[in-house]
């Protein structure tokens, strides 16, 4: 699998992706890294592994069609599959030929705890304050609202009663640590469909 990740900050989501694919987990290769952000540290991450990175800010452009397509126009002359959110904050426009070919993982259980101004620490806050007995993290298809497209996978964690925001967080992201990889497998088998909202396997 040929992929592009799309990052806007400590690039947690892109090193767990190279130690998968270094250990023989994921069979894929990273073609390109762009950030929303030049003080993004997934950067750093990226060049140290030898993948060419690009900065494409929202504010360079005047519309959000303009902004899409300078994303995706460097995703298609990587020749990527699939492009793989990463903690990526910025609203991007997704084009026809990107339809069901980009990704995000959210930190809880969509539909519940997700939208927009949910993510990071806001999520497992909001999942304490309303006394969730479980949370965990959603693998999506990527459309133009937030948090909203085809489920592709979900893993559930529970929530303990002496949780806070951190220690929620950190069960939550070893649960995403294993669910971005197999969401990928999943695609990288051709096996799966997508009809309305329903992801099936075959």
């Amino acid at each position: 699998m040929r992929l592009v990740v799309l990052v806007s900050g400590g690039g947690t989501t892109l090193k767990n992706l190279l130690e998968k694919i270094a250990a023989g987990q994921l069979s894929a290769e990273i073609a390109l890294v762009i950030s929303s952000t030049a003080k993004a540290r997934g950067l750093a991450i990226a060049r140290q592994a030898g993948i060419p990175t690009q900065v494409i800010g929202r504010t360079q452009f005047a519309t959000p069609e303009a902004h899409s397509e300078a994303v995706f126009g460097a995703c298609r002359a990587s020749g990527c599959q699939w492009v793989v959110m990463g903690g990526y904050l910025t609203h991007v426009l997704i084009p026809r030929d990107f339809e069901n070919r980009v990704l995000n993982i959210h930190p809880a259980l969509i539909p519940a705890f997700c939208g927009k101004g949910f993510y990071g620490g806001r999520v497992h806050h909001a999942v304490l304050e309303y006394g969730a007995k479980i949370s965990g993290c959603t693998v999506h298809f990527v459309d133009n609202e937030y948090d909203h497209g085809p489920i592709i996978l979900q893993k559930v964690v529970p929530v303990l009663d002496d949780d806070t925001p951190e220690t929620l967080a950190a069960r939550v992201f070893q649960a995403e640590c294993e669910a971005y990889p197999e969401a990928l497998r999943r695609l990288a088998s051709g096996k799966v469909t997508v009809e309305d909202r329903r992801v099936t396997i075959r």
